[in-house]
């Protein structure tokens, strides 16, 4: 199905297509107020073309972790109807960045240091960084205090190269 390029609005049908996202996500993206339709005399939906870019907004967010409130929130600071620019992006991603900096700095943590220790089986609990005999860290509030680089600094993995 070929859509005119001056068509000014889409059905769901031709905004999944152009979009390569599936129906049934573009309705929850409705859903979670991420995108917006006006409905017809027969009550489908029309979606505007800047709708487009705006699904690839969500899902190149998505792709990087980012969480739907997140990108619900980011995507409130848009005029509406109106498609969102390389500035937007600019401006939008940034914010962003800490986030990302936290992410990356725990999955390298996890594929340097705890690879081995998570597969190892543990053999060497005494040094362990991921051990917590009798619960000790739960005082300190919940999760995995010590995989989690914005609890704890990074340690050693318990177990040595040969």
């Amino acid at each position: 199905m070929t859509v005119a390029w001056n068509t000014k609005e889409l059905t769901v049908g031709q905004l999944a297509e152009r979009s390569g996202v599936a129906v049934s996500a573009l309705h929850f993206y409705e859903a979670k107020g991420l995108i917006a339709s006006r409905r017809t005399a027969g009550n489908q939906r029309r979606y505007s073309r800047d709708s487009l870019r705006r699904v690839a907004f969500i899902r190149l967010a998505q792709r990087i972790g980012i969480p739907l409130k997140t990108i619900k929130d980011a995507l409130a600071e848009l005029p509406d109807e109106r498609t969102p620019t390389r500035g937007d992006w600019a401006r939008l991603s940034a914010a962003w960045r800490g986030e990302l900096n936290d992410r990356i700095e725990q999955l390298q943590r996890l594929r340097d240091d705890l690879t081995e220790c998570i597969g190892c089986g543990c053999l060497s609990l005494d040094r362990c960084p991921v051990a917590n005999p009798h619960d000790r860290l739960g005082d300190e509030g919940p999760g995995a205090r010590r995989i989690d680089t914005r609890l704890s600094p990074p340690q050693t993995c318990c177990v040595t190269s040969s």
